[in-house]
């Protein structure tokens, strides 16, 4: 322990589940991505992914996302889990900058991370309000529009005076282009850990290292 009072301790902070889904959500994402842009882009002549194949593919990953999100969703409420997607209201926008400035700046300058993951915590406010968007609002819509994609029967008839599928085919694509967005900036982030791969560790293992201070006693473990 330190003079100040702050010592290190690995905890088990990605319980199995959590990992399992994890891996298991971002694969279909992958397998998702790469057969919705043949579905919309490829050369019909020289297609990335034969449309059949891709069609079928796109279909049956969906499937098994939504899955996963009812798994993650049940798991989540049952265990202990949720307690790190409960934001800290107390100057919460004020932390959000904090955070912002040092992944556009801070970190370049070899500043320490601002809010270092606690036994209560393992999100800091950035990373709590995206997945918490992600997770509770965005994956949902891309869940429902792409149901109604496959069964154009559940697609309401009419959306604000138009076609009921044109509105759901529209919003399931730009939805599905900011969560590529978020993709991409998801495994940026991964790489800028202690090491390049300590992130895609501690995924693997479930084990992180934390710190403990006299203040936060109660997260030993």
């Amino acid at each position: 322990m330190n003079p100040d009072g702050i010592t290190k301790k690995k905890v088990m902070l990605y319980p199995l589940w959590l990992r399992l889904w994890h891996w298991s959500n971002a694969l279909m994402f992958t397998l998702l991505l790469l057969s919705g842009i043949s579905l919309h882009f490829s050369d019909p002549d020289a297609p990335v992914i034969g449309f059949a194949t891709a069609r079928v593919l796109h279909n049956v990953c969906g499937l098994f996302l939504t899955m996963g999100f009812v798994w993650f969703i049940v798991a989540n409420w049952l265990s202990d889990n949720l307690r790190h997607y409960r934001p800290v209201r107390q100057n919460f926008v004020a932390r959000l900058l904090k955070q912002a400035d040092f992944y556009a700046r801070g970190i370049f300058l070899g500043q320490s991370h601002p809010f270092p993951a606690t036994w209560g915590q393992k999100f800091n406010p950035l990373q709590q309000m995206t997945y918490l968007l992600i997770m509770y609002l965005v994956l949902p819509v891309i869940i429902v529009t792409g149901f109604m994609l496959w069964v154009p029967e559940w697609a309401p008839e009419q959306i604000l005076g138009m076609d009921g599928l044109w509105p759901a085919a529209v919003l399931h694509y730009l939805v599905g282009v900011a969560l590529a967005v978020f993709f991409v900036g998801h495994v940026y982030l991964v790489t800028i850990g202690k090491t390049m791969t300590s992130q895609i560790e501690k995924m693997l293992s479930g084990w992180e290292e934390i710190r403990i201070d006299k203040e936060n006693d109660h997260e030993r473990r």
